[in-house]
C-alpha cells in the first residue's frame, strides 16, 4: 500500500513532501520519542507522531521512514515543511489522535514490526 492509498483512505492531508506520495509502506510505528523511533522503527515504516519540528524530518530520513503522520491536528513547523519537500519526506496531517490514526492504520493492514 502506497503513501497515498492510505492518505486517501483515511482522508489525511500531505502537507509537505507530495513528491515521495508513491512510496510504498511496509509497517507502521507510533512513538513521541525520537530516540525510541530511531531504535524501533523499520525502513519502510509510516510513522505517527504529535511532534512538528525538523527533527523529525531528519529522523525519517535517516530511516528511509514512508512518511509521518502528524496527529491531533497539529500544524507543522515552516522549517521541517522546507525540509520534507526538499527531500521527498510526505508529511500528512490529520486532526484523528494519535491512538485513533494507528488504530485506522492496522485495519487497513498496516502492521507494526517485533
Amino acid at each position: 500500500m502506497t503513501v497515498q492509498e492510505i492518505a486517501d483512505a483515511l482522508g489525511m492531508a500531505c502537507v509537505a513532501g507530495s513528491s515521495g506520495m508513491d512510496r510504498e509502506v511496509t509497517s507502521g510505528y507510533a512513538s513521541d520519542l525520537l530516540s525510541d523511533v530511531m531504535g524501533h522503527a523499520r525502513d519502510g515504516a509510516i510513522w505517527v507522531t504529535s511532534q512538528v519540528h525538523q527533527n523529525v524530518v531528519a529522523v525519517a530520513l535517516l530511516l528511509n521512514l514512508s512518511a509521518v503522520v502528524i496527529a491531533g491536528g497539529l500544524q507543522l513547523m515552516e522549517d521541517a515543511a522546507a525540509r520534507a519537500d526538499a527531500r521527498g519526506m510526505p508529511m500528512l496531517s490529520t486532526e484523528l489522535p494519535a491512538f485513533e490514526v494507528a488504530g485506522r492504520l492496522y485495519r487497513l493492514g498496516v502492521r507494526g514490526e517485533v
